[in-house]
Order: C-alpha cells, then sequence, then structure tokens
C-alpha cells in the first residue's frame, strides 16, 4: 500500500463512521474509471466484474453530457411543471407490462421499496409481508426487517421463507409461500405482500427454472396480498432477458421498483405500480419527494436507457453472459472448492464449499486485477456481474484471473 492510500485510508477512519467498510482485505483506492474498467492511485486496472450501478459502463459519455447539460440548464423538483420526469416516466412504462401505469420517482431503490411496502399495507389494509431467508432490499428501518442477510430479526409481521438453490418448479414455490401464508395467518397476520428480488441476488444468483416464480404470485394474490418485484439487481438488462427480471417467469407484478443502475450512477429509482394502487394510495396520502424526478436525475435515466437501447447492451448481456458460463462450468466440475455455478445473463453466481473459500478467492482476484465480490449464505457464492458492455476479450480476460485465482486458493486452502 503506498504512502498516499495509507495517509487517505487514516483519514477516513478518522471522520467516517465505523459501520463503513471497505472491499477487499488491501482496498482499492478508485482515482477514475471508463467502461468495465478501474484505475487505482497507483495506476494499475482492474477490470470491474462487480458493480451493476454503472450498467452501461462507468462514466459513459453520453450519460455524463446529458447530465452536464441538464445541469446547465434546470435542476429542479416535481412541484414545478417540467417535461423530463414526464418523459422518463412514459419510456420507463413503455419497457413494462401495459397493466403496470403509474410511477413514483425516488432516489434509490431502498426509497421505492419502502413505498411499495406502505401501499400494498395503505390499500390491503394487512400487514404481513413474505421475504426469502438471505434477501436484502434496502437501508431504512422498514426494510432491515425485510432484509435477513444484513443478520438483524426479521421486523414486525414479516415472515421469510428458505430459498432452495434450485427451484423445482412453479408448484414448489407456491407451497414456500403458501407455508409462510399459514404461519403468518397463525400468528393473527393477514399477507400484504411478497417481496422478491427476481434474480435472489443476496441469496446467491437463483434463476432457473424460468417460470418458478409463477406459483407464489399465484399464492399471494389467492391470499389477499400483492407481488412486488425487487428489480433493483436484476432490471435494466442484466439478464439478458430483456429489460426486467420478472419477465423470465411470465408474470407480471403488482408494483415494480427500480434502483442503483436507473441513472448509471446518478442517485435515481422508481416505484411502477398498476393504476388502481396509484389511485387508491393517491386517495389516502400526497407523496412528495424533493429530489425524486430531479430533471439532472430525469437526464441521466433517459441516457442510460437511450444507450440500453442503442448499443443493443441486453442482447450482449446474454450472449457474454453464456460465453462466461461455458468458460466457468468446467473449472466448476474439476474444482473441490466449487460446488455449483448459477445465474442469468451477467448475474452470475458460483457457489463455493464455504464463506472462508470464496473470500481468499474475491482477494486472489483482486489482486489479480479483476473485482467480484460474494453474496448468500455464509457469503459462500461468488458474485459476478460487470457492466452490460463487457465484451469477449474483456470475459476472457475475467476468465484467466478466476482460474489463476482458484488454482492459488486450492494449494493454500485445500
Amino acid at each position: 500500500m503506498n504512502r498516499d492510500t495509507s495517509n487517505l485510508l487514516a483519514r477516513r477512519e478518522r471522520v467516517l463512521s465505523p459501520s463503513y467498510r471497505l472491499f477487499y482485505e488491501q482496498p482499492v483506492h478508485a482515482v477514475r474509471a471508463q467502461g468495465c474498467w478501474i484505475e487505482d492511485a497507483d495506476g494499475q486496472h482492474y477490470l470491474d466484474a462487480y458493480n451493476n450501478v454503472p450498467v452501461a459502463g462507468h462514466c459513459h459519455p453520453r450519460i455524463v453530457t446529458a447530465m452536464a447539460r441538464q445541469g446547465d440548464v434546470l435542476n429542479t423538483h416535481t412541484r414545478y411543471l417540467t417535461e423530463h420526469p414526464i418523459l422518463l416516466a412514459e419510456r420507463l412504462l413503455a419497457t413494462l407490462p401495459d397493466a403496470l401505469g403509474k410511477v413514483i420517482l425516488t432516489n434509490s431503490g431502498s426509497e421505492a421499496n419502502d413505498l411499495a411496502i406502505r401501499i400494498s399495507r395503505m390499500v390491503t389494509g394487512r400487514r404481513g409481508v413474505i421475504v426469502t431467508d438471505c434477501a436484502y432490499h434496502g437501508t431504512s428501518d422498514l426494510l432491515q426487517g425485510m432484509s435477513p442477510v444484513t443478520g438483524l430479526p426479521l421486523g414486525p409481521d414479516v415472515h421469510s421463507i428458505t430459498m432452495p438453490l434450485a427451484p423445482e418448479g412453479p408448484e414448489q414455490f407456491a407451497a414456500l409461500v403458501g407455508e409462510a401464508i399459514a404461519r403468518m395467518e397463525a400468528d393473527g397476520i393477514r399477507p400484504a405482500a411478497l417481496l422478491v428480488d427476481t434474480i435472489f441476488g443476496s441469496d446467491g444468483a437463483i434463476a432457473d427454472p424460468p417460470g418458478f416464480l409463477a406459483g407464489g404470485v399465484d399464492a399471494i394474490r389467492k391470499a389477499g396480498g400483492m407481488f412486488i418485484a425487487d428489480e433493483v439487481q436484476p432490471g435494466f438488462g442484466r439478464t439478458g432477458a430483456g429489460m426486467w427480471g420478472f419477465a423470465r417467469h411470465g408474470i407480471v407484478p403488482d408494483m415494480v421498483t427500480t434502483g442503483k443502475p436507473m441513472g448509471n450512477g446518478q442517485p435515481v429509482a422508481a416505484l411502477v405500480m398498476r393504476d388502481v394502487l396509484a389511485l387508491e394510495f393517491a386517495k389516502m396520502q400526497r407523496y412528495f419527494n424533493t429530489f425524486g424526478g430531479s430533471s439532472v436525475s430525469c437526464a441521466a435515466a433517459l441516457a442510460t436507457l437511450a444507450v440500453i437501447e442503442d448499443e443493443g447492451l441486453i442482447a450482449n448481456a446474454a450472449r457474454i453472459g453464456q460465453h462466461l458460463m461455458a468458460g466457468l462450468a468446467p473449472m466448476i466440475e474439476a474444482s473441490p472448492a466449487l460446488t455449483g455455478l448459477r445465474g442469468a445473463g451477467l448475474f452470475i453466481g458460483v457457489q463455493t464449499v464455504s464463506g472462508d473459500i470464496a473470500a481468499a478467492i474475491v482477494n486472489a482476484m483482486r489482486r489479480g486485477g479483476v473485482l467480484i465480490g460474494a453474496a448468500g449464505r455464509s457469503n459462500a457464492v461468488l458474485k459476478i456481474r460487470p457492466p452490460l458492455p463487457i465484451n469477449v476479450a474483456e470475459a476472457d480476460h475475467l476468465l484467466e484471473a478466476f482460474a489463476r485465482a482458484l488454482a492459488e486458493v486450492e494449494v493454500s486452502n485445500l
């Protein structure tokens, strides 16, 4: 670690709360980024195969220019009549099923999820919420109680289901949701919503078989509740099978929440819902968010949507995702440290035998110039989710680094 990095780390520790955490045993002192690459203070370049925020690539010039131009003209909120929030809502709705017709713009996925839960409870008059056992849905006090992966207790009226890593199909998922509803009702709680991330990213990238979510959606609706699709991680083309993760399952949610990738790094998110829900909510409560739907954030989101379409990033996610899966499969087959491969498009999970092994591989890859993460039970799943413009040469670089890191860890740990 060079002196500048050591000094910056010391300054950070003096002024920032210790609740913050840094990635990797040796932190990456990032100074700039472009496309799929991050450069550190020593001039070393890292292939970013972790961050789903810059979905169109770091510092995409078209998105940066759109933000700068709008910032030079107007940046205000939705209390004034301006075009950008309306245009963004129109373009967002054009990517979604016709049944979803109203948009509320927020700053983050946490805010969108918090609002979705509030609406589900107000409209149904019920309190119960079902989540998965390793879910992460946001940072608010309400959502911490719906994010078991944090290690904090479930909130009042929240029940979890243990998500199988290889679901059998809609009937199995329906049974799991049905069991949670029965437990809830035994406690005198009526179900308001089933809230799931449709790639189950924090549970370990559970994507297949397509369609398995449908049974649980039917079950929650039959019990009088709603289905909320958390698209913060799978949304904006990451699964390579359309713009939204829920589409792989042949379902139409009652509400859809978006977040991180929507502005390619600029804070902007949304809750999209059926018209009747928006109407009922508006009868009960007004909602205004000072920065939700700000002009510059909307400009960033509009440019991001345009780049995804114009550069064919969804098709690229499918193509490069298949390339990566094909390259990883024989390594997993041959390694005693690895036990499974899951995912869709450019959201890939590699199951390891333990959290310690996963951490060792993550840090070995960081030393080798590639950044990935870990998730799932005991943090034992390697999480690979690069920006969508990643090309074949960069994917091959990732595979070569993975092979080297795996060999290093196997020698040291097995």
